[in-house]
């Protein structure tokens, strides 16, 4: 076995001088948790150009004990990507589209395309890659692959999983294990790829996808509602997903809070209503035809909603430029709670879709019950039951004092979605912030499955060790 200096010369060997750096500014972004929750160290930050090198740098660290963190953009919200020691790896350098495919709606890529661009080469041959979140201009596939990522359009397309026909990566003994298959069905056996996609790097690195492409839509509608109520959003979201169906692929609440603070704090942003509700909904359909099919079925579910009294006003953009302007109230949330608040904890849950308002309704109870003097910010993802449940100081609280509470709130949040069989991670992951919940939370049956599976791909735990699995 070669000692850890060694082994570290033999990575830079492996990846040669473009493959690697050490100097401490280059390391600090790779070990800095992007809201700066947490800080880590490493010994090199590594860049190979290709598979193969992957494979070489992992079978040294194997063969040296080394543990190693999969870096993709590095915009992950649970600290899966901060590393203790070893080395990082990035996959900026593997960045090729290998092949994209109209015939057979498939994009094949290597892990460290950013999203942006797999979303650009798709339209080019006339197709859409779906995925679709906050950071697309930066992130890349591997880190969506691995933390499963969910965004916008997962109500019609579904979570990052449900967008992958075959997959690529180093196992943690250095085997390269390619299953790129372009196959629509392959019942031979264990689903492998599913063991590595959501695992935040626990089992190996990513290093290329076969990626589901699907017909370019022709048309989008997008539409702003007012409600007296989340009980009302949700009404209005059964009577759309009744009668528009697929064609409904994104449906999204705000709080009032939530979109007061975007329109006191994001230049250029404005309430498209007249008036101020306690509830809000963003609405985007889409269609493959190039008519008014999608805006009339659209406006027509609105028109019986507010002659049902169901909700209170509606809009629908006009044209491109109203639609991102709309978008951008959504987008601009989180941006706009860092503006507005110093202090805010954050929740990513889910539960199912029938009791979204029933959960903000219960949570909002407790929570104020607790301390009166906060506010609550939830916004997400209605259509698939995952709201950003997050509580953000006054003004003239004490902002060290508030964050103290972070556990008290959890616990009321986390119980109350695990009351609903919902989940305490709905798209961010589990990292460090979520890993003690794990226990909590998860199946003890489940948790012994994850470990015995972590055990056997990975006997030295050099792969992201202590992520997602609490202590045992």
């Amino acid at each position: 076995m070669s000692t850890q200096p060694e082994a570290l010369n033999r990575i830079r060997d492996a990846v040669g001088p473009k493959g690697w750096k050490d100097a401490p500014e280059d390391l600090q972004p790779h070990v800095t948790e992007l809201r700066g929750l947490w800080q880590g160290s490493c010994d090199l930050l590594v860049s190979p150009a290709s598979t193969e090198e992957t494979s070489q740098v992992v079978a040294i660290c194997a063969d040296a004990g080394l543990p190693i963190v999969a870096h993709g953009g590095n915009t992950g919200l649970v600290g899966a990507g901060v590393p203790n020691g070893g080395i990082v790896i990035s996959t900026h350098r593997m960045n090729r589209v290998r092949n994209v495919d109209p015939v057979d709606n498939t994009m094949s890529v290597d892990a460290g395309c950013i999203l942006a661009d797999l979303q650009n080469a798709a339209q080019e041959v006339d197709r859409l890659f779906p995925l679709s979140l906050g950071a697309e201009g930066s992130c890349r596939i591997g880190g969506n692959l691995s933390t499963n990522a969910g965004g916008v359009a997962v109500l019609r397309y579904g979570n990052t999983r449900d967008l992958v026909l075959g997959l690529e990566a180093v196992l943690p003994d250095g085997r390269i294990w390619n299953d790129m298959t372009r196959l629509r069905k392959d019942n031979t056996g264990y689903d492998l790829k599913h063991l590595f996609i959501g695992a935040e790097g626990t089992l190996g690195v990513i290093t290329g996808a076969v990626l589901k492409l699907f017909p370019r839509p022709r048309r989008k509608e997008v539409a702003f509602v007012g409600a007296a109520s989340a009980e009302a959003i949700l009404a209005l979201f059964t009577r759309a997903n009744t009668a528009l169906g697929d064609m409904v692929t994104a449906f999204e609440y705000f709080n009032q809070y939530s979109l007061q603070i975007v329109v006191d704090n994001i230049d250029d942003a404005s309430n498209p209503l007249s008036g101020i509700y306690p509830a809000y909904a963003l609405i985007e359909v889409s269609s493959l035809s190039d008519d008014n099919t999608a805006r009339e079925a659209l406006e027509n579910v609105l028109a019986n909603a507010l002659e049902d009294e169901v909700i209170v006003d509606a809009v629908v953009s006009q044209s491109e430029g109203q639609n991102a302007a709309i978008w951008r109230l959504r987008e601009g949330v989180p941006e706009a709670q860092g503006l507005q608040a110093k202090g805010s904890i954050k929740h990513d849950v889910s539960v199912p879709v029938s009791r979204v308002a029933e959960f903000l309704r219960e949570t909002n109870r407790q929570v104020l019950e607790e301390l009166s003097q906060v506010e609550i910010c939830a916004f997400g993802h209605m259509g698939d039951g995952n709201i950003h449940y997050n509580i953000n100081q006054t003004p003239d609280m004490d902002t060290d004092w508030f964050l103290s509470q972070w556990d008290v709130f959890k616990k009321i949040v986390h119980d109350q979605v695990t009351e609903m069989d919902g989940s305490v991670s709905a798209e961010h992951g589990i990292g460090l912030l979520k890993r003690k919940d794990m226990a909590m939370y998860k199946s003890p049956v489940a948790l012994d499955l994850m470990r015995t599976v972590k055990a056997a791909l990975d006997p030295q735990n050099i792969m992201n060790p202590g992520k997602i699995l609490p202590d045992a």
